[in-house]
């Protein structure tokens, strides 16, 4: 079952693909996809290309995929090891998600960061206290990582 709600959703994001991101599997292996996300226009991620991992589950879509990003980025919701903390993937998953769907509230997350619920706490503190610096040190990391 899980096999063939992948198929059609590689089907779905093939034909109708959501804005700045992409996704499919690597290879053969239809539950190891790589994703990949344009830094959105007005944020301090404008012009990186960021990679991400998705990891399906043999219970997808009952079960949420594993994402995370490859490609470092400075954000108060994704951890050093590319984790997200982004409450769709974890306790508000429903089967009624899609990846095209997780992929639009990651992009969401990045031009509207949650530093209530932080995976970095440093990075939070940085985000609401100082946004020039935060502004300042994404875009940084942008050029060094994602272009």
């Amino acid at each position: 079952m899980a096999l063939k709600r992948i198929q059609k959703e590689l089907h779905d994001l093939q034909r109708d693909p959501p804005a700045q991101c992409s996704a499919g599997p690597r290879g053969d292996d239809m539950f190891h996809w790589q994703a990949t996300i344009l830094g959105p226009v007005d944020s301090p991620y404008q012009g990186g290309v960021f990679f991400l991992t998705i990891h399906f589950p043999t219970d997808y879509p009952f079960k949420p995929p594993k994402v995370a990003f490859t490609t470092k980025i400075y954000h108060p919701n994704i951890n050093s090891n590319g984790s997200i903390c982004l409450d769709i993937l974890r306790s508000q998953w429903s089967p009624a998600l899609t990846v095209s769907k997780v992929l639009l509230s990651i992009c969401s997350l990045l031009c509207d960061p949650n530093p209530d619920d932080p995976l970095v706490p440093d990075i939070a503190h940085t985000y609401k206290n100082d946004k020039d610096k935060y502004n300042k040190l994404a875009k940084e990391w942008t050029l060094k990582y994602a272009m």
